[in-house]
């Protein structure tokens, strides 16, 4: 269950660590990237194929390309809800934006299904977008995303508001339990639910506590703290030192192991949400500095549908042992050899075709400081996760590459990822 602080010990922690935030706010590298190559090498169970590594990135590179895959192709999902352009803090509705994707940042965790294939699996029965009422049932991630907005749109519950679900009195656990509930016909309810719960009120707590009841405050104490010049990277790491549940780490042969999947994304979906229209020439709202939020600083999110894309693209190589626990259904203990060792090394090996990637740009632009927001692992990482539901549901081949069988995701019930 997550580990939820009780109020006295979150006003210490923050009294605490605000004293840290003023005396060292400077890191130059991502933790996760050291963490993950020791992670990787003392596991050494799942392995990097270089050669897959290259043609993997030519075929990621030109797809990018093709599809006109950029940050802005966060927009086009057709759950997700839209800031207004251009940004302005004053707009309630990008207020609300950047609450929807915190909780829903903070609720990504553990979508997979006992029952796989079934109409019995866990499912949300709601509209197909934002703009079209036609019933669809969303499974999966999107199940999540589909309960919160039928919950706001449908029954005007404002379930993405921190003041309302940190209460137990506005929103008592029977109310979560009915905004999560499944699709008539699912046997199977939400994974989780009382982790769920306990996260919810813990983030809330903070948020109301500390940042003055929202996720917009919350950026906005973090910029000032960094001078408007804070980076991704850097509100990654106040996102992990503020909210316990968010702090991904795991102590393997003797030291801290941190791969910090949902902080991570959750700094990455607010970038992509509000990355301004390249037509508009305007700098990102949210990271006004100089550098603006050097996302490229980040790694992919370790989670276990990623993993699948990337053996399946022979850029992990899977031994027969660990094969043979995936195609068995064996649940892998969070923090295990096999478990971290597929985390691990799904980030190493996206940030070997990051580097790959990036010097397919260098050469196509002939620019050394030709910058391109699509060479970063939050944008393959983005391309990844599409790709692999695609695939997953026959929409989608991968051409032009030798790929492996499909592997099953692997099984881990956690509130990491």
């Amino acid at each position: 269950m997550a580990q939820v602080t009780s109020p006295t010990e979150t006003d210490a922690s923050l009294n605490e660590k605000t004293e840290i935030w003023e005396t060292d706010l400077e890191v130059p590298t991502n933790p996760v990237v050291d963490s993950a190559e020791f992670a990787y090498e003392k596991t050494n169970i799942v392995r990097v194929n270089d050669v897959g590594v290259i043609m993997a990135a030519h075929h990621i590179h030109t797809k990018l390309r093709a599809e006109s895959y950029t940050p802005r192709t966060w927009r086009t999902h057709p759950l997700h809800i839209l800031p207004i352009e251009p940004y302005s803090p004053d707009e309630p509705l990008n207020k609300a934006c950047l609450d929807w994707i915190f909780l829903i940042s903070a609720l990504n965790f553990s979508f997979w299904s006992e029952k796989e294939g079934s109409p019995d699996r866990y499912g949300v029965l709601w509209q197909e977008s934002w703009v079209s009422s036609r019933p669809k049932l969303w499974t999966g991630y999107w199940s999540l995303v589909a309960s919160l907005n039928r919950a706001l749109q449908d029954e005007s519950i404002p379930i993405t508001d921190p003041q309302f679900y940190s209460s137990e009195t506005l929103c008592p656990d029977s109310l979560i339990e009915h905004v999560f509930r499944a699709a008539e016909g699912c046997s199977e309810a939400i994974p989780l639910l009382a982790e769920r719960i306990a996260v919810m009120r813990e983030v809330g707590f903070i948020l109301c506590h500390g940042f003055g009841g929202s996720f917009q405050g919350f950026l906005e104490e973090f910029q000032r703290r960094h001078n408007g010049n804070g980076t991704a990277l850097q509100l990654v790491q106040m996102v992990t030192e503020t909210f316990p549940s968010f702090r991904d780490e795991v102590f393997f042969e003797g030291r801290k192991v941190c791969l910090w999947k949902r902080a991570q994304i959750l700094v990455a979906e607010t970038w992509a949400a509000f990355y301004p229209d390249p037509s508009s020439s305007t700098t990102h709202p949210l990271f006004p500095g100089p550098s603006g939020p050097e996302i490229h600083q980040l790694t992919m999110f370790a989670d276990y549908r990623v993993p699948q894309i990337l053996h399946h693209l022979r850029i992990l190589s899977y031994p027969p042992s660990l094969l043979k626990l995936l195609h068995a259904g064996t649940m892998l203990a969070p923090g295990s050899p096999e478990e971290l060792s597929l985390r691990a090394a799904s980030i190493v090996a996206v940030e070997r075709v990051r580097a790959e990637m990036q010097s397919l740009h260098q050469a196509e632009f002939q620019n050394q400081n030709q910058q391109d927001s699509t060479v970063s692992s939050v944008l393959i990482d983005f391309f990844l996760w599409d790709l692999a539901k695609k695939v997953e549901r026959g929409e989608e081949s991968i051409d032009g590459i030798e790929t492996a069988d499909m592997a099953p995701t692997h099984r881990t019930r956690s509130i990491w990822y």
